[in-house]
């Protein structure tokens, strides 16, 4: 594939990740640079990894797989929205959302919004076998990059109306498990 086509889809790749991103952003308002850079670089990880192991598993699984990605998507965000969304109506909890440094819902997040990119990986090995290696490094590096953007945005705009937007957080995260569901399901 030329660098244009790998770069816009690695562009659609990387918009999940951005909107959970900015649901990070959102449920934790002081989250640190370095924080950041660790669920960052676990999306960008992921969307990358997902591809190339997409390419060596290979067609034999891709019929399986193709029918349930969207329910694993769906299960995982829904999971993690409604605990995002119940979180943000206890009273008693004044944390805000659980943990979004935990390296359970770090890379719970990172495989619900790659899921996609497993399937994308099996028609990428067999549309160009010699530039599998440098895809993956240009999916992982945009989806950085917008995922670090989204935190970003989610933490300028948590900083201003606190446990509200752990809550919209929530919902948004529950959204994007729906959307891909639907996708699949209409499609």
């Amino acid at each position: 594939m030329d660098l244009l086509t790998v770069s816009i889809l690695a562009l659609g790749l990387s918009m999940d990740s951005f909107a959970v991103s900015i649901s990070c952003g959102l449920a934790e308002r002081k989250i640190s640079f370095q924080h950041a850079v660790k669920i960052a670089l676990s999306l960008a990880f992921f969307q990358g990894l997902l591809p190339l192991l997409g390419w060596f598993v290979g067609s034999e699984i891709k019929d399986f797989v193709e029918h349930i990605d969207h329910w694993i998507a769906f299960a995982l965000l829904s999971y993690l929205g409604g605990k995002m969304i119940f979180e943000s109506l206890d009273k008693e909890n004044t944390e805000g959302m659980a943990n979004v440094y935990s390296w359970g819902k770090i890379l719970t997040l990172s495989i619900a919004t790659s899921i996609d990119a497993l399937i994308v990986g099996f028609s990428y090995a067999l549309a160009s076998p010699g530039d599998l290696f440098e895809g993956a490094i240009i999916i992982g590096g945009v989806t950085f990059f917008f995922s670090m953007l989204g935190i970003r945005i989610g933490k300028n705009v948590g900083n201003r109306f606190g446990k509200r937007m752990e809550l919209l957080g929530g919902i948004v995260l529950l959204a994007i498990g729906f959307k891909i569901l639907l996708e699949h399901l209409f499609s």
